[in-house]
């Protein structure tokens, strides 16, 4: 599913208007019918209903006065509140306006006026969010301060329209007071705000409503900026033929591991298998080779050269390349240390890959978006930086980054010629063909010490199940994401770890396997 931040939504609306002659009253009305459509699919006939609709004075509004036209139309009692002044509603919403009957809107514009309106409300079956859209920013100042806190204190459900009032589309950020919507219908595109800051709290279950805007449009603007649903996720899931053997669901080989550092390749490698591979070998150093065969029973363990300071020395390179020569997919990086010699390996190693590729934490610290793209084969590559590994990656600040987290991470993939998952909240996904995914996935509780070799694994598994790395990458991080929120609902954010992840990545797959029934 495409998202697109408030300028580029603007943009694609003058595409469809200017350029496309689709009259706005056009794409209006299709806005208010639609989410009448969802009110009835989630809440029933409307017959009957008592609703409460609060309307501003721009084109939100006027999406609002269309839904409390069909409302009505469907037997409802609708009630209809205007911050501001009849007079001041002009364009497609005060046609809009003219044909709910202006006489019909009540105008809130004193204490008195607001006094009625919470009583109506407090009555209702649910309220109508339709003050603020697309392009609210700012403080809600004034009276539609006081409306938008009315609104979530009066203990009825809220229906936000197109954009919680109050919320930044763009930012995801409140700055004051903001509708804590239990579902938002958002308008022809979701909107970046809604999977960021306070956006992923206050948007409630999501529906895009189609108003009309054709893929033209959509093209002609360049819209690459995607987030998976549900659906999605579940049709990128690689195929379980019913015949298949452990070679048809891919041989991952996993380098990994040092001294200290045992668990970073257990989960590594345990994920990977969890995550539907259908072999993996771990190559550790050699006296790291007996842990890791009582933690892996599944996984194929291969003791290799090590330095002094127990690590992977440069004289295992013919060693992985044997373990290599039947892979589908390495999984490189997590636990292997800062150690010059095994840092050096690592390099040797990028260079000359010749399958699919996961790079993780100290993996990424040896190497450079340059030395990444210089590689002679032209296999894929999948970086997974945390924004400090980012930082040094891209020669910036961690501060720089997370001012700018899709800028930062499509420039290192296309520098590097390697898709970039950007962990932290909503994950980014990058393309070197400048596509971008967002995670909506995930919680707090995925902010524990190993989480991310984890995710290594499940990457890495299907990409040797043959899923294309960039939607390998962003089905990975969507299920290990799902996986955490799976264990926060068994044991509370606070309390899970690592393993906790790992072990409902095989639930996380079976919901959405269901999905696809």
């Amino acid at each position: 599913m495409k998202f697109v931040t408030s300028k580029t939504m603007r943009t694609i609306d003058s595409e469809c208007i200017d350029n496309l002659e689709i009259p706005g009253l056009k794409l209006m009305e299709n806005a208010g019918v639609g989410t009448v459509r969802f009110i009835e699919r989630e809440l029933g006939p409307q017959k009957g209903k008592i609703v409460t609709v609060v309307c501003g004075k721009g084109n939100n509004g006027g999406d609002g006065f269309v839904i409390a036209r069909e409302l009505r139309r469907l037997g409802a009692t609708v009630s209809v509140y205007l911050v501001g002044h009849r007079d001041d509603v002009s364009g497609d919403a005060g046609t809009n306006l003219g044909r709910l009957g202006l006489e019909s809107v009540v105008e809130l514009s004193d204490g008195r006026s607001v006094a009625g309106f919470v009583e109506v409300m407090t009555k209702s079956d649910f309220i109508v969010d339709a003050v603020f859209g697309t392009g609210f920013n700012g403080v809600p100042r004034g009276l539609s301060g006081t409306v938008i806190g009315q609104m979530n204190s009066c203990g009825r459900p809220v229906l936000a329209v197109d954009v919680p009032s109050g919320l930044n589309a763009t930012t995801g950020i409140a700055e004051g007071e903001c509708v804590n919507a239990a579902w938002t219908c958002t308008m022809g595109l979701s909107k970046r705000g809604f999977y960021i800051d306070h956006g992923r709290a206050c948007v409630g279950k999501l529906h895009v409503v189609d108003i009309g805007i054709p893929r033209k449009a959509i093209e002609t603007v360049g819209v690459r900026d995607n987030v998976l649903t549900m659906r999605d996720a579940a049709g990128l899931l690689p195929a379980r033929p019913f015949d298949g053997h452990k070679g048809t669901f891919g041989t991952v080989v996993v380098v990994a591991g040092s001294v200290g550092y045992t668990g970073a390749a257990a989960l590594t490698a345990a994920s990977a298998l969890r995550s539907g591979a259908g072999l993996v070998y771990l190559g550790v150093p050699s006296s790291l080779n007996d842990i890791m065969e009582v933690k892996l029973t599944e996984v194929v363990t291969r003791p290799i050269a090590e330095t002094a300071a127990r690590s992977l020395s440069p004289e295992s390179l013919p060693d992985i390349r044997e373990l290599l020569e039947n892979a589908d997919v390495l999984a490189l990086g997590p636990g292997i240390s800062g150690d010059q010699e095994t840092q050096s390996l690592v390099r040797s190693i990028v260079a000359e890959v010749s399958v699919p590729c996961v790079i993780d934490a100290d993996g990424l610290n040896a190497l450079t978006p340059e030395s990444i793209g210089q590689r002679t084969g032209d296999a894929p590559v999948v970086l997974t930086p945390h924004p400090g590994e980012m930082a040094r990656l891209a020669g910036c600040s961690v501060r720089d980054v997370l001012a700018d987290r899709e800028g930062v991470a499509r420039a290192t993939a296309a520098s590097a010629r390697a898709t970039v998952v950007l962990k932290g909240v909503a994950s980014i996904v990058a393309a070197p063909s400048g596509e971008l995914y967002m995670n909506p996935t995930g919680n707090s509780g995925l902010a524990s010490g190993g989480t991310g070799d984890v995710l290594t694994g499940v990457i890495a598994a299907f990409l040797g199940q043959g899923v294309e790395a960039t939607r390998a990458a962003a089905l990975g991080v969507y299920v290990h994401g799902m996986a955490g929120d799976l264990a926060a609902e068994a044991l509370g954010e606070a309390g899970m770890i690592a393993g906790d992840v790992l072990d409902h990545v095989p639930y996380a797959l079976m919901e959405l396997g269901e999905v696809n029934r």
